[in-house]
C-alpha cells in the first residue's frame, strides 16, 4: 500500500545529506515551508546549497538555517529587503556565497531540471553583468544568454491539502515556486494542513501529482506573519 505520509517532520526529512542542494518553496512570506526548514536545522546537514526566491526575513525560517551557518550558497533572485539583516551580515563578512538569479530565469531553470531539459536560451540579462562567463547567441536579431538547470537532492514545500499517495493542492499564493521544485529534486517532502481520503481530491484541482512527491506532513494551521517592516508604536 502506498502511503507517503510521515509520523514527523524528522522522520520526514530523514536522510538529508551534508552538501545536498535544497530547494525550499515560498515567495516573501507565503508558501514557506517553516516546520520543514526548522526540522533541517535540527537534522543538522551543512555545507548546503539553498535555492529559494529570497533569502529570508527576520530571524526565523530560511534566515534562522542561514544564522546557523550551515549553508555554504544560496541561489536566489531577491535577496535583500528590510528584515534581511542575517543574509547582508553573513554576504558582507564573507561567510555565504551569492547566485544572483532574475526571478524569471530562477523559476524556468528549476523548471528545465523537473522536464529533463539540458539548458535553455533566455533574453533576460543579456548584455548585462548576469551574462558575464555564460554562453550567448542571436536568435532572429535578439541576444540571449544561455541558463543551466537547477536541479535540487531535496525539495521542501508547503501545500494545503494531500492525499496519502502524495496528491497535493496549495492556496492561492502560497503555490508559487512548490510545483516546479517538487518535479526537480530527488526528494521531495511536503507539509500539508489537510489530508484527504484517496479519491476525494478532485484530478482536476490536483496541482502536483503523487510520483513527484515522497513523503508527506501534517502540519498545523498557523497565521502567515507579515515581513518587512515592525509595526509602528
Amino acid at each position: 500500500m502506498i502511503n507517503k505520509i510521515a509520523r514527523s517532520v524528522a522522520e520526514a526529512l530523514d536522510g538529508v545529506q551534508d552538501g545536498s542542494t535544497v530547494l525550499i518553496g515560498g515567495f516573501g512570506t507565503a508558501g514557506i515551508p517553516n516546520e520543514l526548514i526548522d526540522g533541517l536545522m535540527a537534522q543538522g546537514a551543512k555545507d548546503l546549497t539553498v535555492v529559494n526566491n529570497n533569502a529570508g526575513n527576520g530571524d526565523t525560517g530560511l534566515a534562522a538555517l542561514l544564522k546557523t551557518g550551515r549553508v555554504r550558497k544560496i541561489i536566489c533572485s531577491f535577496p535583500r529587503q528590510a528584515d534581511s539583516h542575517v543574509f547582508d551580515a553573513l554576504y558582507r563578512s564573507g561567510k555565504l556565497e551569492l547566485e544572483l538569479v532574475p526571478q524569471g530565469n530562477l523559476a524556468e531553470r528549476i523548471r528545465a531540471a523537473g522536464a529533463g531539459i539540458g539548458a535553455f536560451f533566455s533574453p533576460t540579462g543579456y548584455g548585462t553583468e548576469m551574462a558575464r562567463g555564460k554562453e550567448t547567441r542571436e536568435i532572429n536579431g535578439k541576444g540571449y544568454v544561455l541558463e543551466m538547470p537547477i536541479h535540487g537532492d531535496v525539495a521542501l514545500i508547503k501545500a494545503e491539502r494531500g492525499d496519502r499517495w502524495g496528491n497535493l493542492m496549495y492556496r492561492k499564493a502560497a503555490r508559487n515556486f512548490g510545483p516546479v521544485m517538487a518535479t526537480a529534486a530527488k526528494l521531495t517532502v511536503a507539509t500539508v494542513h489537510e489530508i484527504a481520503e484517496l479519491g476525494d481530491m478532485d484530478p482536476e484541482h490536483i496541482v502536483t501529482p503523487g510520483i513527484f512527491v515522497h513523503r508527506m506532513v501534517k502540519i498545523d494551521r498557523v497565521a502567515t506573519q507579515a515581513g518587512g517592516f515592525k509595526q509602528a508604536a
